[in-house]
């Protein structure tokens, strides 16, 4: 049998972008900065990762509680529509009708369908979750899952700017191919970003790039400056 998972994944890319669009970027100005001010690359390796741990135990708190909170929310909600089924149930009917109209079905089957759904108390509560508040039902396990996902991809994207540092001895040469593998990653980030968001490919892809660019060059020229 064929079952859909286009709202579970979609929640899923939407967290890597999340994480990654930070990871690689915020960490990318920081290493440039400091290599603006600093001869060895220990202090910027150690910095970078101090930097990329706080980043992801941020990230990934700020993901968990917006999980929680869309929990939190729809709970809520679904407390309040069972307790005005119960409360005001004509009034509620007459909601559900004007759905049904709105959607182009006739107000006689309008009436029959709604008398059919409020029947059972459940399927009716859910239909106006859906239907008059555009809220589906959470996943229980949606805030773990997403500040693991955007922890991660705060650690990946953060890593590629700080790797060049790790393996060349030279800072100035660590700059350099700090600067290539990063651009070059914000490139095909933003071009996997665009295509999923469907964003024009060449704008989309630029300006995810040259966001990245600019944070590093303005950290770079500040600590230049302040050196």
């Amino acid at each position: 049998m064929h079952q859909e998972s286009h709202v579970t994944s979609s929640n899923i890319v939407r967290d890597i972008i999340i994480g990654m669009s930070d990871g690689l970027t915020v960490p990318f100005a920081l290493t440039a900065g400091l290599s603006g001010v600093l001869d060895t690359n220990h202090l910027i390796i150690v910095s970078g990762l101090s930097e990329i741990a706080a980043g992801c135990i941020s990230m990934g708190l700020g993901g968990f509680l917006a999980g929680q909170t869309e929990i939190e929310h729809y709970d809520s909600e679904l407390k309040r529509e069972y307790e005005e089924i119960e409360k005001v149930p004509e009034t509620e009917r007459k909601e559900v009708e004007e759905i049904f109209i709105a959607m182009g079905v006739d107000e006689a089957l309008s009436k029959q369908v709604t008398l059919q759904i409020s029947q059972d108390k459940d399927k009716w509560v859910d239909f106006m979750m859906r239907f008059e508040l555009g809220l589906d039902k959470p996943d229980k396990n949606r805030a773990y899952q997403s500040a693991i996902t955007i922890a991660l991809a705060y650690l990946t994207g953060g890593l590629i700017p700080l790797a060049p540092y790790v393996i060349i001895a030279n800072n100035q040469h660590g700059f350099y191919w700090s600067c290539v593998i990063t651009i070059l990653a914000l490139i095909v980030f933003g071009y996997f970003k665009s295509k999923v968001t469907g964003q024009p490919l060449l704008k989309g892809t630029l300006k995810v790039a040259f966001t990245g660019i600019l944070a590093a060059a303005a950290a770079y020229a500040i600590a230049k400056m302040i050196s």
